[in-house]
């Protein structure tokens, strides 16, 4: 009894982990709006944008929120998955659990976790006896799990490599009226001292937007991938426990046995 217990606190725990993945996106996100806001408020995004003569924090600006809306995306998809997996565990899990394997596992959900099951009991009945190996069908379900989760960490180094663009060009803007710069002429002098605050503006206000963008996309994915992590090791949990071995109880082989 303690044992089914400590089971069902268990399988609620995972279920509040996986659940909760497209509500920390939504807080993470809700927060970086409201500092946004904030900072619109002060004036400070007015002044970067009127300073950067390049618009290249601009364009980091932009990219960053196209990659939260592939982020929102992702995390959609990935939090379906869990809630397929969810369901499969608990249809799985019931007395008569296995005959939904029975078909062609077309009584499951669908969803990726779900065309793993299936693919397992298409293994099944094609190899007839012997000990069903998923090592391969699992790597093929990881990948589809983590799916475009890549374009992140892209997006990041692209952000931050804009922002060192943006550096060398405004020490390019800063320190180019030096070569004719005569400390005799006054208005020149004062003409390249303009230039050269316009540069050190350029340079300093690209790099600090590529790396907080950098920084914020980094920290979205890091909790994408998390998610996608836990939704893969139940797919492994729930397939080893439920799946293969009543696939194996069907062919007619003793757990355990080596093919």
């Amino acid at each position: 009894m303690n044992a089914k217990v400590g089971a069902a606190a268990a399988s609620a725990g995972t279920d509040a982990a996986e659940r909760s993945v497209l509500l920390l996106w939504m807080i993470f996100t809700g927060l970086s709006v409201f500092a946004a806001f904030l900072l619109w408020r002060y004036g400070l995004i007015r002044l970067m944008v009127s300073s950067d003569r390049t618009y290249i924090s601009s364009v980091i600006a932009v990219l960053y929120i196209v990659t939260c809306i592939h982020c929102f995306w992702r995390t959609r998809a990935i939090a379906r998955e869990g809630e397929v997996a969810r369901s499969c565990r608990a249809i799985l899990a019931a007395p008569d659990g296995a005959k939904a394997l029975a078909s062609d596992a077309r009584g499951l959900p669908g969803g990726l976790v779900t065309d793993h099951i299936r693919s397992l009991v298409q293994k099944a009945e094609a190899q007839a006896k012997g000990r069903i190996d998923q090592t391969l069908l699992l790597r093929t379900l990881a990948d589809r799990l983590r799916g475009s989760n890549g374009f992140g960490a892209f997006v990041s180094d692209t952000l931050m490599k804009l922002g060192l663009l943006g550096t060398i060009i405004g020490f390019i803007i800063m320190l180019a009226p030096i070569a004719s710069l005569d400390a005799a002429d006054k208005v020149a002098m004062k003409s390249s001292m303009g230039l050269m605050s316009d540069g050190m503006a350029v340079a300093m206000y690209t790099t600090l937007a590529g790396l907080i963008g950098s920084i914020l996309v980094r920290i979205q994915y890091y909790m994408l991938d998390s998610a996608t992590q836990r939704v893969f090791s139940d797919a492994v949990v729930l397939t080893e426990t439920h799946v293969t071995p009543a696939l194996e109880r069907r062919l007619g082989t003793p757990l355990g046995t080596p093919p």
